[in-house]
């Protein structure tokens, strides 16, 4: 019998459900001293976001794993979700601070500094971060397999991953930068965590070598394709539709990927990759449905 067609929309809103779930069990307490700033830590990361890095998780996992899904595959998959949507939330929060990008909106609402203040927003960033590593340590797998999902982890955010991109982006601001340059900044901020995020479910779900080497390559292409997208929304988009301030990189004089080839070329390039990443999966089968799912909805995507 052929599989029933996947309901995409309905998929990735009860995967965003689910996690934001975890997450709430998960995080300390508002009440809980020192109550500010835990209930900064659960204004920088509950209710909102598209929760795109946690399907990517689910996704990859799903697609490695063949008959039923085993209780302690399910369970780690959940506290990877959960890891990478801390990092992303720390990563947005110390993003926002007026020392990097200095913006006042995030998913639609003030961002964590403006909502409490500059110190607090530092130090909940600072606490998200840990908090994630626990919840990788805790995942019910293979001990070397939770040694090699804290080691993606903990690369994706450090010097050789977000935090050396942004650092690049900073520097950056105002020059005039190759397209190489380009990718290579924002395949440290912005890929490495997406492309981590597909790692980690492979890992979780016992992915073999041929299962993840698709992985990989489906992950480089949505990780530059996410980027490039956002590239284009900065400049198509209103804050509204975004629910962060439109047009800042432009205003800000930052190289972008529509700054660089123009807009025709960044759609060109976004589609291109889009294709790239379809192809990848082709190793995977049917049971890579959501990941071909998500390649489309990160290109295609209005906000």
């Amino acid at each position: 019998m052929k599989p029933a067609a996947l309901d995409f929309p309905a998929w990735l809103q009860e995967r965003a459900e689910h996690v934001e779930a975890c997450l709430d069990e998960l995080l300390p307490l508002p009440d809980e001293e020192p109550a500010r700033l835990h209930e900064a830590m659960r204004y920088a990361t509950l209710g909102g976001g598209k929760r795109v890095r946690a399907a990517l998780v689910y996704a990859a996992g799903q697609a490695c794993v063949s008959g039923g899904m085993p209780v302690a595959v399910s369970t780690g998959l959940d506290c990877a979700a959960a890891a990478i949507e801390l990092i992303h939330a720390y990563s947005l929060v110390h993003d926002d601070l007026p020392c990097m990008d200095d913006d006042t909106l995030r998913r639609g609402r003030p961002t964590t500094h403006v909502r409490f203040d500059e110190a607090t927003a530092m130090l909940a960033g600072d606490a998200l971060q840990p908090l994630a590593f626990e919840l990788l340590s805790e995942m019910p797998i293979a001990p070397a397999l939770v040694v090699q999902a804290s080691r993606i982890l903990a690369r994706a955010a450090g010097s050789r991953g977000m935090a050396g991109g942004q650092a690049i982006d900073l520097y950056s601001v105002g020059r005039s930068i190759s397209r190489e340059q380009l990718q290579t900044m924002h395949s440290l901020k912005t890929g490495a965590l997406l492309v981590a995020s597909v790692a980690l479910g492979g890992v979780v779900a016992g992915a073999s070598s041929v299962q993840r080497s698709a992985l990989d390559s489906y992950a480089a292409a949505v990780g530059l394709a996410f980027q490039v997208v956002d590239d284009i929304l900065d400049v198509t988009a209103d804050s509204k539709q975004l629910g962060k301030t439109a047009g800042k990189d432009a205003a800000d004089n930052k190289p972008t990927y529509v700054s660089l080839l123009g807009l025709d070329e960044a759609r060109a390039l976004a589609e291109s990759l889009r294709g790239d990443a379809h192809k990848a999966l082709a190793p995977l089968g049917e049971s890579a449905a959501p990941l071909a799912a998500l390649a489309d909805f990160i290109v295609l995507r209005d906000r």
